[in-house]
């Protein structure tokens, strides 16, 4: 019989990222609170720059995008926001979507996956993604609640489970 197997990967829809910044950008536009602060929300190349004219605002407004993301089922360790920055008079905030798991998180996963894992389970890192196989299902499901059991510092998502 052959291996069963999986793929860990750490992707995010763009659509949906781009669904949740836009109703961000249409609650900011009418919620009372946004009136006359010059607050705002948009694409900036692959970032997303927040604007408004107060510290606290720009926060507000990272605050209304972060609630539309979760909505939407997208994980908050995918999102990278930066510090606020006074630029002139308005204050901008940049943030960015995280996608693909770096070597050293993909290696930490995999020794996780060893040393804690069912035995017989192999994890080998391909670029950005991590395929996990074994000869038993039953050990590819205990691998992926080992995983969801984690608190790592980045999404994870399964795909391709044969």
């Amino acid at each position: 019989m052959a291996d069963s197997s999986f793929d860990i990967v750490s992707k995010v829809e763009r659509q949906e990222v781009d669904n949740a910044l836009n109703q961000a950008a249409k609650e900011i536009s009418q919620r009372y609170d946004f009136k006359g602060v010059g607050a705002s929300i948009s694409w900036s190349g692959d970032k997303i720059l927040m604007e408004a004219n107060s510290e606290d605002r720009v926060n507000a407004v990272l605050d209304v995008f972060q609630s539309k993301l979760i909505k939407r089922g997208i994980s908050l360790k995918a999102l990278e926001a930066g510090e606020p920055q006074l630029s002139g008079k308005e204050y901008k905030l940049f943030a960015e979507i995280k996608e693909g798991i770096s070597q050293d998180n993909a290696k930490k996963v995999a020794k996780l996956i060893r040393d804690e894992g069912p035995k017989g389970v192999k994890a080998q890192v391909q670029g950005e993604e991590l395929r996990v196989s074994s000869k038993s299902r039953d050990d590819l499901q205990a691998v992926i609640a080992l995983l969801k059991g984690q608190d790592f510092d980045f999404a994870l998502q399964f795909v391709n489970y044969r």
